[in-house]
């Protein structure tokens, strides 16, 4: 089994833990991740909305490269999953857009022929690797610890995808498989706000606040999500969320592939769990026997 892996611009940057979680666990699994060869940034999703064929030609220049490669990309980036699927979306749709597109592609001499799949890590684990053979290789038992999964808005959204857009339950599934128990979370796919924290803090602080809350009252020992820019706004904003509504959080936000690949076996360095802000908890660091 063989996947392209694009990274996209935060996992080289504030995401580094999730970017080598992400390659220890798909070689703890015996699977080939190759790093897509001169990837750009994937615009983002403010392009969409100031120039639609800018946006579409910079995320068909990662497609038409993953094609010469022949193979599917990995985006573990839900901002970069979402955006890479809207332009294949728009692509296939959209014959007089494609024609705009293949013009600009043919300055850098590449051409897209609409032959890429791309998809989340999660959906690989889940629907490709499976849960029975991710928990054949388990090294590390996760009874005990009680998640809040957090999705985001972007990884089901807009278009149907993997998962349900409401009531995602793939990582659930996952986590409860390795023996972790997830808790009641009806906030696992409210927006964070995403870049509103660089622009209307106030907003995103209370919306953060929200997503943090839910998961404590719940009991939850950890959030666990798929998305960089949902992971740092909830690890990094919690003193200032604490000092703004005078609350006490203090909850550790992971990666869901550093908790897949504590399951198997990895260490904290390998996982990338030196790197985080709030500590990992008792909970966590018990399991780890660290």
């Amino acid at each position: 089994m063989r996947y392209l892996y694009y990274p996209g611009c935060s996992l080289e940057s504030s995401s580094i833990a999730y970017d080598e979680s992400l390659r220890w666990v798909f070689k703890a699994l015996g699977i080939d991740l190759i790093e897509l060869e001169d990837w750009n940034c994937c615009g983002a999703t403010v392009y969409m909305s100031v120039k639609e064929v800018v946006s579409v030609v910079i995320s068909a220049r990662n497609l038409a490269l993953a094609e010469k490669m022949n193979g599917d990309i990995i985006a573990p980036c839900n901002a970069c999953y979402t955006t890479l699927c809207k332009a294949n979306r728009l692509l296939k749709s959209n014959k007089i857009l494609k024609a705009k597109v293949d013009q600009a592609l043919k300055i850098d001499n590449l051409q897209y022929n609409l032959g890429v799949n791309v998809r989340h890590p999660l959906d690989v684990f889940v629907n490709d690797i499976g849960l029975d053979v991710i928990a054949s290789r388990q090294k590390r038992q996760l009874s005990g610890l009680k998640i809040a999964p957090y999705y985001g808005c972007q990884i089901v959204r807009p278009e149907p995808g993997f998962d349900d857009q409401e009531n995602p339950t793939t990582m659930d599934s996952l986590f409860e498989k390795l023996g972790a128990e997830s808790v009641y979370y009806p906030m696992k796919v409210r927006c964070c706000g995403g870049m509103l924290m660089t622009t209307y803090e106030n907003a995103a602080l209370k919306l953060n606040k929200e997503i943090l809350e839910c998961a404590v009252e719940n009991n939850a020992d950890c959030i666990v999500t798929t998305c960089p820019l949902c992971q740092i706004n909830l690890e990094a904003y919690q003193n200032r969320i604490n000092k703004k509504f005078e609350t006490d959080i203090h909850i550790p936000v992971l990666f869901f592939t550093q908790l897949v690949g504590q399951a198997l076996g990895g260490n904290l360095k390998e996982l990338g769990l030196h790197r985080h802000i709030v500590p990992i908890g008792e909970k966590v660091a018990e399991l780890m026997e660290i």
